[in-house]
């Protein structure tokens, strides 16, 4: 049994079994501690530790002046005094927030068996990992499904995707400065230099942004995810003229994506070329803010995933706000009269507008922190399964129709994208997809 101190106040305690379990000095004052994988089957009386009175030594983890052997059975048993223990550096946050802080105390308080890393850190056992896992995927999933729906219920009444992509990145600003304000997300350190690292990003993350708005405003939701599954063909394609290369079995895992990416399209029921035209910008303005991050930003490695994606969507509301203005404008006025006459209560239209501002950003934060807990394989695999859920569920909730060629074409393009993911495993090693 291992009792830390954590307050003046109040203690908490942990019960281990009959393993080793290093303690992470990380989470303790370095001048008061260093820590011992050496030491087992020990027992001591709770003793406080303090700078005075400390048995933590250069040579190893001295729990007591006495032990007491019970044969196999035995455990140590220690009590830490620490007030400036930092609880940011415990507890993990809500929706995600500072996905950086590992709970590792937290960890060690379960009763499943766990193991130490050769760093010293405790690593959750399989089935932990697996409910972890479900947990990422399955809070990812739910906030895809939700701003799809929403998104495309306030596009069907108030048909300006322009201003309500806007509102979108305007409402994902908002929730970062908000984390930033608070501490609830470390803020980076912001430099010229980042800021117009930055602006290329940016810009082509505006452009597949507003791309997949229009073309949901002009088409059924799940024609244009089944054409966005074609995003693989437009990364090998481009990142081929800059000069990177592809195995043949790469090549060959694209075919089926171009094959049922056009199956799909020439059955679809609400074709619009302008819905197309609008999904396949979105492919190459997403892909080129994939290629072109890790170009500019390679000097930035610092910033985790969830700050640069926060600057980007900063950045990206600054470029397409006033070029909405420009486009929409004169037009949003009466068309919110319209919309409010059609709905019946201008709190729904509000709520659908809100939700798919909240969900938007969501679904992007806990993909970007998905990146941070799993492979690249496994999320380029849990995309294409997001896709699946996401066309099926807004096909039930609009009851859109379905011919059987469409049904097949979509099946194919999303084999393909998986194929593509498994063919792209061992090239992509451990880098980060976008």
């Amino acid at each position: 049994m291992i009792t830390l101190n954590l307050l003046p106040s109040s203690s908490v305690t942990f019960f281990k079994s009959n393993h080793k379990y290093p303690i992470n000095a990380s989470l303790l004052d370095p001048n008061l501690v260093k820590r011992s994988r050496n030491q087992r089957n020990l027992h001591c009386p709770s003793q406080p530790f303090n700078k005075s009175s400390s048995y933590f030594t250069e040579s190893g983890l001295k729990l007591c002046k006495h032990i007491h052997l019970f044969g196999s059975s035995l455990k140590p048993t220690a009590q830490i005094s620490h007030p400036s223990l930092h609880f940011t550096k415990i507890y993990g946050y809500p929706f995600g927030l500072s996905s950086k802080a590992t709970p590792q105390i937290l960890r060690a308080a379960s009763d499943t068996p766990q193991e130490a890393n050769p760093d010293g850190e405790i690593e959750v056992s399989k089935p932990n990992k697996t409910l972890q896992l479900a947990l990422v995927f399955g809070l990812w999933y739910f906030q895809n499904v939700v701003f799809n729906i929403y998104n495309k219920k306030a596009l069907n009444i108030f048909p300006f995707p322009w201003l309500l992509a806007s509102f979108q990145l305007f409402v994902g600003s908002v929730w970062m400065f908000f984390l930033w304000t608070f501490k609830l997300q470390p803020c980076p350190k912001i430099s010229k230099p980042f800021i117009i690292a930055l602006l290329g990003p940016a810009l082509f993350h505006t452009i597949g942004h507003i791309s997949a708005c229009v073309s949901f405003s002009k088409v059924a939701v799940s024609f244009t995810h089944v054409i966005k599954s074609s995003e693989p063909v437009f990364s090998v394609v481009f990142s081929s003229f800059l000069g990177d290369t592809y195995p043949v079995k790469v090549w060959l895992s694209i075919l089926p994506i171009v094959l049922g990416c056009s199956l799909a399209a020439v059955t679809e029921v609400s074709f619009n070329f302008q819905g197309l035209w609008g999904a396949l910008i979105s492919n190459v303005g997403f892909v080129l803010r994939n290629i072109y991050s890790k170009r500019s930003l390679q000097s930035f490695k610092e910033v985790n995933g969830l700050n640069l994606y926060g600057w980007i969507t900063v950045i990206s509301f600054l470029y397409l706000f006033p070029v909405a203005v420009f486009v929409e404008g004169s037009q949003w006025i009466e068309g919110y009269r319209v919309a409010i006459q059609t709905i019946g209560k201008p709190s729904t239209f509000y709520l659908w507008v809100i939700l798919s501002g909240v969900f938007y950003h969501l679904y992007n934060q806990s993909s970007y922190q998905a990146l941070d807990e799993i492979s690249p394989l496994t999320f380029s695999v849990g995309n294409t399964m997001k896709r699946v859920v996401v066309i099926v569920s807004t096909v039930l909730v609009f009851r859109n129709p379905v011919r059987p060629l469409n049904a097949l074409g979509s099946a194919i393009a999303i084999f393909g994208t998986f194929l593509y993911s498994q063919a792209t495993s061992k090239k992509s090693g451990g880098e980060k997809k976008g």
